[in-house]
This record gives C-alpha cells, structure tokens and sequence, in this order.
C-alpha cells in the first residue's frame, strides 16, 4: 500500500493515510499532505471489476468532460493523475489503485432524513444525467455486462432454480411464484431500447443516497459519486434504482417484510428535483420513469433471490437469510407501487 500512496502527484508529502467512509466494493482511505491538503486514495476490487483498464478509461473519460461543464470544481469528481501521468496505479502484487481529489466539507447519508435530502439527491442524479447528455455512450465500456437487463437477470434466476444446489427453492416457493408470474413484462425498457424508442445515454447505475456528497452545512448536494458503474443505459435505471433504495418504506433487509411500500411523498419529492435538473428527457422516457423504479425494485428482488438459491455468493450477508429479507422487501414494494401505479403515474 505504501507503493501506491507514493505513486500519484500531490501536493506536499504524504503524512497520514487512514481508512475512510462505508464503501463495500473498493477500499477507500483519506490521504492528508504535509501541505495539508486531503484525497481520496481507492482500492480497486479486482474480483467485481475484472478489466481494470476498462473501468478507468471510463471514470477518466467522464470526469473530464464533467469537469468541463461544471459551474464549480467541487461539482465533479477530479482525478489525481500518476506520477507518470497515468489515471491508476498498479503495484508490484497487482493490486490496482486511484486517487481523488477531496470535496471540500462534504458529507453522504445512508437514509434520506426528509423528503428534502431525497430532492437534493435527484438534483444531482438529473444534473448528472443532464450534464452527460452529449457524451456518445456507446464509447463507454460495459464493466458489468447486462447490469440491468432485467431478462438476462431472469435467465440467471432459471439456472439457480434448476440447479438448486443448496435445496432451498422447496423452502421460497412463494417467493419463487411472484417473480414468475411478472416475468413476461421484465422486458420492457430493453425491448423499446432495441425498437429505438428509447434513447442509450450515460448512466451512473447505482443511484442510492449514499452515492451522493452533500454540503455538510447547508445539506445541498455536491457531487455524484462512486462512478465504478457508469455505462450505457436508460434514464428509466437510474431514476428507478433511486426510488427503490430510497423511497420504500422499509430498510431493505428489514425481517418484516410487511413494513415495505412506496413512500408516495419521498417518490414524489424525488420526481419534483429529478425533472428539474433533466429538462431533456423525451415524452417516451418521462412516462416510462414509473416503469423504471417498478422493473429496477423486481430486478433486484430477483437478484436478491438468485442469490439465495446459490448460496449467497455475490450480495455479503451477516446474517443466516439476510438474502431472502432482502428480497421480500423488494416484493413487498413491487406490491404496493402497483396497488399505486395510478398516483405514481398521475405524479408526472
């Protein structure tokens, strides 16, 4: 590690180097200089993020064009550069690394404290959106292929339900009947990609609250962060996966299931700052952000199952069934935005 500290270009010398934030896909530590400046020094997780090559030519790609549309610095995430002027770093064990800049007097939440943290936070998902609606997504690389195409999920499903190989679909039957019966419509969003109805955009992917900084004294969102997953996609991915982390009513391993639904007040709040910052969207996209949180809410509840049946492999578990909790409140959302399709609708 003291390899990587070394290798990028800061001001002054490096003289502490300590672990920092929550993150559970790459480590993260704050790095401060002799000059007292502050950055952020990454950990790149080979095992999720296998072309590392990639995955940076992305991240580089799109913060310098932020970085040139942005009214302020602190606005976008800001690459420290190698010492030979490269985006990352690999050390002799393999082991690969990047740095950025620290954002000023920021902090991220974990749950939106009011409807107000959630419209910050679609502000700066639809100013993201907006900010990178000339860049040709299909120059982007997909780092995870078929992150949200929600059939190919499915198809995954079928497998883990066929090859059962810790016995436990005799145990979810319930569960595996509700993904079931809603898989003829799980393709939606990418068959009217396909037919061109919907255009390909630069999309983040992984639209929580907690990838977002916000100002730590008046609360007002910053910056987007954690660009690992910034790919081609559809407008209706990132809106949606917002509304399913944070506007249900649940936590989302809650073990009662039955305390999870839409929170008609945070979606709405979420719509209201998401169309103020993304006047661009076109009339097929804007109707079809209901379809988004509703498809992004029962890919994962799926995900969550899959997960289950093969053993908890991907998703990190503390618990014996954190997986399946997981799941059932993904269910139980699904179940109360369609029982409140019509207002969710009406709200556009």
């Amino acid at each position: 590690m003291e390899q990587a500290v070394y290798a990028f270009r800061v001001e002054g010398k490096p003289v502490t180097c300590e672990r920092y934030g929550f993150g559970h896909i790459n480590k993260t530590y704050r790095i401060v200089t002799s000059w007292g400046n502050m950055y952020e020094l990454q950990k790149i997780n080979r095992h999720v993020f296998t072309n590392v090559s990639n995955l940076m030519e992305n991240i580089g790609n799109v913060t310098r064009y932020a970085a040139q549309r942005v009214r302020h610095p602190m606005e976008a995430l800001c690459l420290v550069p190698t010492v030979d002027g490269k985006d990352w770093f690999e050390d002799e064990d393999g082991n690969c690394w990047r740095m950025y800049h620290h954002i000023e007097n920021s902090i991220c939440f974990q749950r939106p404290a009011s409807t107000t943290d959630f419209y910050e936070s679609a502000k700066a998902f639809g100013s993201f959106q907006e900010m990178m609606a000339g860049f040709p997504a299909e120059k982007l690389h997909e780092t995870i292929p078929d992150f949200h195409n929600t059939p190919v999920r499915y198809r995954q499903f079928h497998k883990a339900l066929e090859e059962d190989k810790l016995g436990r679909a005799q145990g979810v039957q319930k569960e595996i009947d509700f993904f079931l019966t809603r898989e003829s419509g799980a393709g939606l969003l990418v068959d009217l990609l396909a037919e061109g109805k919907l255009p390909l955009l630069v999309t983040h992917n992984d639209t929580m609250l907690n990838n977002v900084l916000f100002d730590r004294t008046s609360r007002k969102a910053v910056c987007v962060v954690d660009l690992d997953t910034v790919m081609p996609g559809l407008s209706a991915y990132d809106f949606g996966d917002s509304i399913r982390f944070g506007a249900n009513l649940a936590a989302e391993d809650e073990v009662d299931a039955s305390k999870a639904g839409l929170d008609l007040e945070m979606y709405q709040a979420y719509l209201r700052g998401y169309l103020e910052t993304c006047p661009s969207l076109t009339a097929q996209e804007l109707k079809r952000l209901p379809d988004g949180a509703r498809l992004m809410t029962l890919e994962c509840g799926l995900r969550f199952l899959t997960d289950y049946l093969q053993g908890d492999p991907y998703f990190a578990t503390t618990r014996p069934g954190q997986n399946l909790d997981r799941c059932r409140t993904q269910m139980g959302l699904v179940q109360d935005m369609e029982n409140q399709w019509d207002a969710m609708a009406a709200a556009l």
